[in-house]
């Protein structure tokens, strides 16, 4: 129980910051003021173009256009090479698996459930998900969603 709390207080909260946006394919049936409630069974994924194997599925907003918010998934033992993901920060809510971040390979640390993750605009970066449990998180971005490879010693 005293793993599932953090869990369940981060989507809790994850939840509200979606209730003032009804323009997403989730929220189109609802009305301003009312709260967005989706059962993660009904979420309608979808994969991602830049990253073979990932899956997302709108919340609100829309990420090729502008800001959003949304659920993602990642295959077990994905690892992304250095990116950005050009001017929208993140912010990440690990609800399952272990995702790890870091400037590098050699710093980056493993966030497990209930962790948050906040990413500056253009930070560049290596991530992935840990063998053993495909990751899934909730995902906030103020601007348009860039996947951006970069060469080790170059930024964007």
């Amino acid at each position: 129980m005293n793993r599932l709390f953090p869990v369940l207080v981060a989507v809790s909260l994850a939840t509200v910051a979606c209730t003032d946006r009804a323009d997403g394919p989730a929220a189109a049936a609802n009305e301003v003021g009312t709260p967005l409630m989706v059962s993660f069974t009904d979420l309608k994924w979808t994969a991602l173009p830049e990253r073979k194997g990932m899956q997302f599925a709108v919340l609100t907003g829309d990420p090729k256009t502008g800001e959003y918010t949304q659920i993602r998934k990642v295959p077990a033992g994905t690892d992304n090479p250095l990116h950005s993901h050009g001017s929208s920060e993140l912010k990440n809510v690990i609800i399952s698996g272990v995702w790890y971040t870091g400037s590098d390979s050699a710093s980056a640390g493993d966030f497990g459930p209930g962790s948050i993750v906040m990413m500056p605009a253009n930070w560049v970066h290596v991530s992935g998900c840990r063998a053993g449990s495909d990751c899934v998180f909730y995902q906030e971005g103020n601007g348009k969603f860039e996947f951006l490879p970069v060469e080790a010693g170059q930024q964007p």
